[in-house]
C-alpha cells in the first residue's frame, strides 16, 4: 500500500518532466511526508473541444466519488486494489476516463513483526522520479454556492498491486510504480479503459517495481529533508 509519501520536484520540474500544457495557479509545495487528504499534485489529459491537454493539478490526496454526499469517507479511499478496481463503485467510473499520474520522489512503507511497526523508505535506485497509477474524480459540495470556486473538490487515489521482487519482504501490497513508456496511454481521455487494461498496467510497472529500493528509517515526525535520512539497522 502506500499510505505516506514523498514529492521533491518543484512546479517547473514537473512541468518539464510530464510536458504540460497548463498548471494550475495553485500547486502543492514539495514535501516529505505528505498523508491522505493533503493536498498532492497529480497529472491528468483532459479534453473539451480540439487537443488533448495536459494538465498539472493540485487534488485531495483520497477519492470523493460524485455520488458522495459528503467530502470525509467512513473507510479510506487514498489507496485502490488495482485487481478489483473496477467493481467497486467508489472507483468504476474513474478507471473509464479519468486516469491520472502521482509523481514521487519515493514513498514510505511500514514493515510489521508482531506488533512492531519499523518505517522503511522506498525509492530508485539512481533517485529518479517514481510515477504512481491513480485515478482521479470531481466532487461537487452542495453546501456551497454556485459562484463559490471551493463547490468543486478534485480528489485522487493511487492504484495498489502485490508486491513484487525485494519489496515482498517489506509489505505485501506496493503502489502500481507505471514505466514511461505507459503514461501516455493510461492518461488518453479518448479511451475508456476496463479491468483487462489496468491489469496490462500493472503488468509493465513490474520492472519498476523489482528494481526499487528501500533502507529503515526514523519514525516519521514533522516534515524535512532528515525523514529519508537512514538509521542504523
Amino acid at each position: 500500500m502506500c499510505g505516506r509519501f514523498v514529492v521533491t520536484e518543484s512546479t517547473e520540474e514537473l512541468i518539464e518532466l510530464f510536458d504540460i500544457d497548463h498548471a494550475a495557479a495553485e500547486l502543492p509545495g514539495p514535501s516529505y511526508n505528505v498523508r491522505p487528504t493533503e493536498q498532492i499534485p497529480i497529472i491528468l489529459d483532459s479534453v473539451k473541444t480540439g487537443p488533448v491537454v495536459r494538465r498539472l493539478e493540485s487534488a485531495r490526496w483520497s477519492l470523493v466519488p460524485s455520488f458522495a454526499t459528503e467530502l470525509k469517507s467512513q473507510y479510506p479511499t487514498f489507496n485502490a486494489r488495482a485487481e478489483e478496481v473496477t467493481t467497486k463503485p467508489t472507483f468504476a467510473p474513474s478507471v473509464k476516463q479519468k486516469r491520472a499520474l502521482v509523481p514521487a520522489a519515493g514513498y514510505y512503507e511500514w514493515h510489521t513483526e508482531g506488533a512492531t511497526k519499523t518505517p522503511y523508505y522506498v525509492q530508485t535506485a539512481g533517485g529518479e522520479p517514481i510515477v504512481f497509477a491513480a485515478l482521479y474524480s470531481w466532487w461537487r459540495d452542495r453546501s456551497l454556492p454556485d459562484d463559490d470556486p471551493r463547490r468543486w473538490v478534485l480528489s485522487a487515489t493511487i492504484l495498489t498491486r502485490p508486491a513484487v521482487g525485494p519489496l515482498q519482504e517489506l509489505h505485501p501490497r506496493t503502489p502500481v510504480t507505471l514505466p514511461p513508456e505507459c503514461w501516455d496511454a493510461w492518461l488518453d481521455p479518448h479511451h475508456e479503459a476496463d479491468q483487462d487494461e489496468v491489469d496490462e498496467m500493472v503488468s509493465a510497472a513490474t520492472d519498476v517495481a523489482e528494481q526499487l529500493v528501500f533502507h529503515r528509517v526514523a519514525p516519521l515526525q514533522g516534515d524535512g529533508p532528515e525523514l529519508i535520512l537512514p538509521v542504523q539497522e
